[in-house]
């Protein structure tokens, strides 16, 4: 009975501190939070090791452990060739990490009772209806022949990219052939086309595989945007904004950054073929505009399109660890949240969530998070993680197109848990 009175209190005061944390605020200094102050600093010689070299332009780290900012510095420049220092409210192009953010407004629909996770998407955006899959592909003049498929694409196939909808500009290299030919873009910087248009072009186009068969990461997400707006009847970009972005206090995350905070936007490089950087001036994926988000445009892609701070995302990840509530608003039920980090348990061996990749009891041997963690990244090498366990948010953001240094946001990860110390 003791020892049941203790496991109860022990609950209790867990679950009121894991409900505390409203924002995220600074801490006085990391010991405070259960982290070292000198083995953090580890970071610095990393990063820095990493601009000596001339592998990235600059970076930006966060860490928050319990809600309170242990971490957060900028390093090297934002605009190289003008020495412009970088700022720790710089903003990033953080491509793939969009599609978290509209898994979570797919999520806030569902518990509307708008549609069940199996309904087929052809339910609600009919185009998607009798579905086919690529049989033959000819090269020569990307024309192709495709079957019937077995099954229907569900919602929850696009959530976990078992759909067969495969990538624009970097899938497979049928399917970047096939998605030219019919104008699909990847969704980064195609600022002057319709979202709507496009999606409903994808649908009539065939699927790598049979819905379900195995995780292949494509324009899913992109569907799942063009699905917020069927449902909510707004467009995706007006949705994130009054739905997620303004009750979080996300204000500087944008599809296309307002005139006034262009100077804000961190100036994206490329690798070389000797590894070093250099402003990557010329058309990025499928010939879009490097400086896209500074820019008009009313595409909203859903699965790359957003541009961000590291804070701004810290709130997105707080809500998370806050099991669906942060900022006095609650926009996910606890019930919801467990729901998305649950392994959906992909015949490919891909551990996935609704919208995050997941550690696993399977997985946990290659890395340093907890059991439970979510993660993803973006194209321009950004990397985040949140770990429920520990009560912890890690962010690393540079901007580089096609960096072969993928591995600093690895490093980033085992210096980030070496300092912790409780």
């Amino acid at each position: 009975m003791r020892l049941l009175i203790i496991s109860t209190l022990w609950f209790v005061t867990a679950t009121a501190h894991a409900q505390s944390v409203k924002n995220i605020s600074p801490a006085s200094k990391p010991e405070d939070a259960g982290m070292s102050s000198e083995r953090l600093s580890r970071i610095d010689k990393m990063v820095d090791e990493h601009l000596k070299n001339s592998w990235i332009p600059g970076a930006v780290v966060l860490i928050v452990r319990n809600g309170k900012i242990v971490y957060h510095k900028a390093y090297g420049y934002s605009n190289v060739e003008n020495k412009i220092a970088l700022k720790k409210d710089d903003i990033f192009r953080i491509a793939s990490q969009t599609k978290a953010i509209t898994s979570c407004a797919v999520m806030m629909l569902w518990e509307e009772g708008k549609f069940l996770l199996d309904d087929p998407i052809s339910k609600y955006i009919p185009e998607f209806k009798n579905p086919t899959v690529l049989k033959t592909f000819n090269p020569a003049d990307s024309s192709f022949t495709s079957e019937p498929a077995k099954n229907e694409i569900t919602i929850r196939h696009l959530l976990t990219h078992s759909s067969g909808i495969d990538y624009a500009a970097i899938g497979s290299t049928e399917f970047k052939a096939i998605y030219a030919k019919a104008g699909v873009p990847s969704g980064i910087g195609n600022n002057d086309q319709v979202l709507a248009e496009k999606i409903k072009i994808l649908a009539k186009l065939p699927l790598k595989h049979q819905p379900g068969e195995m995780w292949t990461y494509g324009l899913n997400t992109d569907v799942l945007g063009y699905l917020v707006e069927v449902l909510s009847g707004m467009s995706f970009d007006e949705f994130l904004r009054k739905r997620i972005f303004e009750p979080l206090g996300m204000k500087d995350t944008y599809f296309y950054l307002v005139p006034e905070k262009y100077q804000r936007l961190v100036a994206l490089y490329e690798s070389t073929s000797t590894g070093k950087v250099t402003k990557a001036n010329s058309h990025a994926y499928d010939n879009v505009n490097p400086n896209y988000p500074a820019t008009k445009g009313k595409y909203f892609s859903g699965g790359a399109g957003l541009s961000s701070t590291v804070e701004d995302y810290a709130k997105f990840l707080q809500l998370f660890l806050n099991k669906g509530e942060y900022n006095g608003v609650r926009l996910l039920s606890r019930k919801t949240v467990e729901l998305i980090m649950t392994d959906q348990q992909l015949k490919s061996g891909q551990h996935f969530g609704l919208g995050f990749g997941l550690e696993t009891p399977e997985n946990d041997y290659q890395s340093p998070f907890s059991v439970g963690s979510f993660s993803w990244g973006g194209a321009f090498n950004t990397h985040y993680w949140g770990d429920p366990k520990e009560r912890l948010i890690g962010l690393l953001f540079t901007n580089i197109y096609q960096s072969p240094y993928w591995s600093i946001g690895e490093k980033f990860k085992v210096l980030t848990y070496q300092a912790i110390t409780d």
